[in-house]
């Protein structure tokens, strides 16, 4: 059965007028039950991560000053959330979510999570609505629990995966890839294992064309035996903070392209949803719920 981690904390109040969708929480797991691509039985509810795995990854000063509320105003300010103990306990519950989700995707070939793809926040520190990095929070989980020893993450959201790219900088277990928007957020860009820059205004095309260029020759070299894929929805044309211009059919295409490529390896994937700033909340569920179909069609 294919299991989607959520919990209804995910949906976090922000104060009016915030430019983070924090709606979708809520509308896409509605729409996928209204719908009947899923039934509540899919749906599992995490609990709050231990400590003890969240210091897998993070810096303890960093943790203790994050849980204790105390980053400083700047650090707060680049994160892009209010710091509060709801802020912190969301987070939490979050990262659990796709710790859990790849222990089902080990038992089923792929588990889910309706929130992650945190993927820019640091070892210390967080920024761009990321304070904790679940990507790297549940690939150092399996390293250390259960014996694997190589994982690909594959990050497709339009920004590039900075954080995760800096955690495992020095692990040769986890190699990162990263196909991003080479003129946006981050200015700075950290150094994945493989990085591909694309140029604004791409289409459809020539992104799956790249994407396709790359998926069979990572499976080569790296071997996985897991994968964690960040499936970013802002990609899209319509979308605020992207400088892409994909359509919601070749959104659907990358999925389909990643989701396969795994099937076909019989190698266990994580998908967690990353970004999706659209102008209109539909667009942004709607690209989101395509992946949950496809995952459900190919899989299921």
């Amino acid at each position: 059965m294919l299991k989607i981690a959520w919990n209804a904390q995910y949906a976090h109040p922000l104060p009016p007028g915030h430019r983070f969708p924090m709606l979708k929480y809520e509308l896409i797991p509605e729409q996928l039950l209204y719908e009947g691509t899923i039934t509540p039985a899919n749906l599992f509810s995490p609990e709050p991560l231990d400590e003890k795995i969240v210091l897998l990854t993070h810096d303890a000063d960093y943790w203790r000053r994050l849980s204790h509320l105390q980053l400083t105003p700047s650090e707060i300010r680049k994160t892009g959330f209010p710091l509060s103990a709801g802020l912190v306990q969301r987070e939490i519950i979050i990262m659990n979510g796709t710790v859990q989700a790849s222990l089902f995707a080990l038992e089923f070939g792929i588990g889910m999570n309706i929130a992650g793809g945190t993927h820019h926040a640091f070892t210390n520190r967080g920024e761009g609505f990321c304070l904790l990095n679940d990507i790297a929070i549940a690939a150092n989980y399996l390293l250390k629990h259960h014996n694997i020893s190589r994982i690909l993450v594959i990050d497709l959201d339009v920004h590039q995966g900075n954080g995760t790219a800096q955690i495992f900088a020095q692990e040769p277990r986890v190699f990162t890839f990263s196909m991003h928007s080479g003129h946006n957020y981050p200015f700075h860009k950290e150094q994945s294992d493989l990085d591909v820059p694309l140029p604004d205004g791409l289409e459809d095309e020539g992104y799956l064309k790249i994407l396709q260029a790359n998926l069979p020759r990572l499976f080569d070299q790296v071997q996985p035996e897991f994968v964690f894929y960040q499936s970013g929805v802002d990609i899209l044309a319509t979308d605020k903070l992207g400088r892409l211009k994909v359509s919601m059919a070749g959104c659907k295409e990358r999925d389909r392209l990643v989701l396969e490529t795994c099937r076909q390896h019989q190698v266990p994937v994580t998908v967690s949803m990353g970004g999706g700033y659209s102008e209109k909340i539909a667009d942004i569920v709607e690209a989101h719920a395509n992946t949950f179909r496809l995952a459900q069609y190919l899989y299921f």
